[in-house]
């Protein structure tokens, strides 16, 4: 057994498997203390290495493509601190972080794991039900069907159109991009029915717009992950496309493209009739879909 404790968490490795604790410290991001611990099978890791600073080093570890459904749902966008395949290492334990490193890569060498992508995905991610309230909205996912129920302060427009429920058979893509303080991020499910429509997150009635708290919205990511591990693996793509599924960006058959619009414009012309939206909010919203299709 091999393992390193810090204040940032726990590294320990059999042979097999390195199974990673968050710290319970308060320094250690929300987001990673949410998630919880991780264990990585050694054949999922494409490598490991020790960085020594001056004052603290960092052990990383990187995956393999494919392996890991929180790395796909986040496409590397999570902040560095919350990356839970990272831990701090105070200087004078870094002799230990260099054993547990070279300990993993030689179980690496041993077992010959190759560094290809994988062809599924060996990590579980986050267990569900789980359930997320943002500065947009709360979106909860319980493994057959996402739902988002939107918050006082969301658009007029997803207010008007009540609670999103999708099926997860439904989704073809998560979209996620994480608040960084600065600039707005969004949580974003593309549909059999959306593929084409590109509203704003914060008109998107299938999208959350994140704005608040960047610590909290970064839990978004959680459902991100989960709904992710239930989707078809990005290896059944072919030139782009999901196996089974329609592709995103693609063209679709005119008449499936014609109904998708129409049934759009026409929920719009009725929340436009109904006084929901105002008549500059409905010419931009409607002039956003048209965009998109």
């Amino acid at each position: 057994m091999a393992e390193i404790i810090q204040r940032d968490g726990t590294w320990a490795f059999d042979g097999t498997t390195v199974r990673i604790t968050p710290g319970l410290h308060r320094s250690v991001p929300l987001f990673r203390q949410t998630y919880g611990e991780v264990a990585v099978p050694l054949e999922a890791i494409a490598g490991v290495v020790f960085e020594p600073e001056r004052k603290r080093g960092r052990l990383r570890m990187r995956l393999r493509e494919g392996a890991d459904p929180l790395l796909q749902a986040t496409g590397g966008r999570l902040p560095d601190a919350a990356d839970p395949y990272r831990l701090l290492v105070d200087v004078d334990r870094s002799g230990v972080a260099e054993y547990v490193a070279e300990e993993i890569r030689q179980a690496l060498m041993l077992e010959q794991i190759p560094k290809e992508p994988t062809k599924a995905y060996l990590l579980p991610g986050p267990p569900v039900p789980v359930s997320v309230r943002s500065s947009d909205g709360t979106v909860s996912f319980d493994g057959t069907q996402v739902r988002l129920d939107w918050a006082d302060t969301s658009d007029r427009v997803k207010r008007a159109t009540g609670p999103r429920i999708m099926a997860v058979s439904d989704v073809v893509q998560v979209e996620w991009l994480p608040n960084s303080g600065y600039e707005d991020g969004f949580l974003r499910f593309v549909t059999r029915e959306t593929v084409f429509s590109k509203l704003p997150p914060e008109k998107d009635p299938y999208a959350l717009d994140l704005w608040g708290s960047a610590r909290r919205d970064l839990l978004t990511a959680l459902v991100a992950t989960a709904v992710t591990a239930r989707l078809p693996h990005p290896s059944t793509r072919n030139g782009g496309e999901l196996a089974g599924r329609r592709p995103v960006g693609a063209v679709s058959p005119p008449a499936d493209h014609h109904d998708v619009l129409l049934r759009r414009l026409r929920e719009l012309g009725e929340l436009h009739r109904d006084g929901v939206l105002t008549d500059e909010e409905f010419a931009m919203t409607k002039a956003a879909v048209l965009r998109g299709f």
